[in-house]
């Protein structure tokens, strides 16, 4: 996957993750949060849940993988914060 269609993965990601969880970061924080939620979401799939998918590109499962990271992680910073 090129640097390109991680960035616009993970600005995706990020912004869907906002609107579920709340919060926000901006665009470029949001790029950021989508990014790493993407490596948090394969990790939870792949080696908890034991399933197949991945990020694998621009394609939809790989941004509500991501999105599903990001969202993991608003979660885990929204419980620090309290």
């Amino acid at each position: 996957m090129g640097l390109l269609s991680w960035i616009i993965v993970g600005a995706i990601a990020g912004w869907l993750a906002t609107l579920i969880a709340g919060g926000g970061f901006g665009l470029i924080g949001n790029i950021f949060l989508g990014i790493i939620g993407a490596v948090v979401g394969s990790w939870l799939i792949g080696s908890i849940l034991n399933l197949p998918y991945d990020v694998t590109g621009f394609n939809l499962t790989s941004i509500l993988v991501a999105t599903g990271g990001a969202v993991v992680i608003l979660f885990v910073v929204n419980l620090i914060k309290r």
